[in-house]
C-alpha cells in the first residue's frame, strides 16, 4: 500500500502542473512574450508598398494678393517627390504641395474677381524675376534637372480658380507632360482642366470650393469628378486667363 502524500506535497505538484500546461498551451498557439503594449492578436506582414505614408496637409489659406511679393522659402532640397498617374501626367508631393487658396476670392465675389470682365490674373500675378528664384530653388526641392525652361512653375490651384499667388504650398516645379519635345518650352494640359473649371465657375455649374479641391487632389481627374466631361486625357490648349 502506498504512503499517503502530504498535503503540502500535493500542492506543490498541483502548482507545477499548472505551470507546465499553461506553457504548453503558450507554445501550440504560437505565443510567447507579447511586445510591451502589444494586444496580443497577430496581424499578416505588410504587402510590398503597403508601408503607411504620412497624411498630406489640408488645403490651406494663403495671405492672398499684395501690392509687393517678397522670394518664398522652399522645402528643403530632395524632400518633395513627384507623383504619376497611369498615363504618366505629373502630379506634386501633396505635403510639399498641398494647395492654397487666396482669402480674396469666395463664392460670393465671383463677380468681381476671378470672373471679372477683362480678366483678374494679371492684377496679382507675383513678378517673373521674384518666381524664377522661386522655381530655381523648388527644383531643387524636387529633385527636377531637366531644362528649367521645359518647366513650369505651377500652381497647383490656379489664380484663375482663386488660388493664392506667392504661397510656397501652392507652387511646384511642374515637369513636362507625356509627348513632350525637349526644348519646346512647357507643353502643360492643366492649363486647359483650369480654363475648363474656370468657365464652369463663372457659370454657375460648379462651386469654388468643389473645384479647388479637385484640382488639388488630381488635376487630370478634376473634370470628371466635378461631372463637367466624361472622361479621356487632357489635351493641351490655349489658356484664357493664365495660371
Amino acid at each position: 500500500m502506498e504512503e499517503p502524500v502530504p498535503a503540502p506535497a500535493r500542492r506543490a505538484l498541483a502548482v507545477a502542473a499548472a505551470v507546465l500546461l499553461a506553457a504548453a498551451a503558450g507554445c501550440s498557439s504560437g505565443g510567447g512574450h507579447a511586445a510591451k503594449g502589444s494586444t496580443g492578436r497577430s496581424s499578416a506582414p505588410a504587402a510590398a508598398g503597403d508601408a503607411a505614408q504620412p497624411a498630406p496637409a489640408a488645403i490651406v489659406t494663403g495671405a492672398g494678393p499684395k501690392s509687393s511679393y517678397e522670394v518664398q522659402p522652399q522645402p528643403a532640397p530632395g524632400s518633395c517627390h513627384y507623383r504619376y498617374t497611369a498615363d504618366k501626367q505629373p502630379l506634386p508631393d501633396p505635403n510639399c504641395t498641398p494647395g492654397a487658396i487666396s482669402p480674396a476670392v469666395t463664392q460670393d465675389n465671383l463677380k468681381d474677381t476671378i470672373c471679372k470682365t477683362g480678366g483678374y490674373t494679371s492684377t496679382i500675378r507675383p513678378p517673373a524675376n521674384l518666381t524664377g528664384k522661386e522655381k530655381a530653388e523648388n527644383a531643387k526641392s524636387y529633385g527636377y534637372t531637366g531644362p528649367m525652361g521645359d518647366a513650369e512653375y505651377d500652381h497647383l490651384i490656379s489664380l484663375q480658380l482663386g488660388g493664392d499667388p506667392n504661397d510656397a504650398r501652392n507652387l511646384w516645379i511642374q515637369p513636362p507632360s507625356p509627348g513632350h519635345v525637349p526644348g519646346k518650352g512647357p507643353n502643360n494640359p492643366k492649363d486647359s482642366v483650369e480654363t475648363h473649371l474656370h468657365t464652369a465657375i463663372c457659370k454657375g455649374q460648379v462651386t469654388l470650393a468643389a473645384v479647388q479641391q479637385a484640382i488639388a487632389t488630381d488635376w487630370t481627374t478634376a473634370e470628371v469628378k466635378l461631372g463637367i466631361k466624361s472622361g479621356g486625357a487632357p489635351t493641351p490648349e490655349a489658356d484664357a486667363d493664365g495660371d
